[in-house]
């Protein structure tokens, strides 16, 4: 009986929708911070040691093997350096794409576009003893879903799937692994 009650509870964490009633987290566990349903932003903390070239390998290595591809940079500190500003650490998008999780929105949703899912932010910002620490973050996909009028039952699971595949991959490379 415990066991079933166990199972229950990860079966609610686990699949519980973003349009959870406010003030609601789906726990992630694995050290890991829980997801805020009321905020577009999941970001996780690199863990000390990972370099950010670690941290970019480990991507492309964990990406590639969940048959992610990553068509898309956007070295943003870099373009601030070339016009004279200081971007206080690294400052970058990268994409993940695999078209067999999020297609399902696409084609509900075309305009969901527009949130161009699957981006991943590597920042650098001041932790609280104010030393820079290397951050990963997520615009999360099911809480953009939360702008698009009444999405479809098919698009809301599709970007679960998505979101957790991403989370999955934050977990790992956050952790230098490959």
């Amino acid at each position: 009986m415990r066991l079933l009650i166990v199972c229950l509870c990860w079966l609610v964490v686990s699949f519980t929708p973003a349009c959870a009633a406010p003030g609601h987290v789906r726990v992630i566990g694995h050290g890991m911070p829980d997801v805020d349903l009321d905020n577009a932003i999941y970001e996780v903390p690199v863990q000390q040691g990972v370099s950010y070239q670690d941290l970019v390998d480990s991507l492309k290595s964990i990406s590639e093997g969940m048959n992610f591809v990553n068509p898309a940079n956007f070295p943003i500190g870099d373009h601030m350096k070339q016009r004279g500003q200081d971007p206080q650490g690294v400052k970058e998008v990268r994409t993940f794409c695999n078209l067999s999780m999020g297609t399902d929105i696409i084609l509900d949703h075309p305009e969901f576009l527009v949130f161009a899912p699957c981006r991943l932010a590597i920042y650098e910002k001041a932790d609280a003893s104010g030393k820079r620490q290397l951050f990963l973050g997520l615009d999360r996909p099911t809480h953009d879903l939360k702008n698009i009028k009444q999405p479809t039952a098919r698009a809301q699971a599709s970007a679960q799937q998505l979101e957790n595949a991403l989370i999955e991959l934050m977990e790992k490379a956050r952790r230098g692994d490959f």
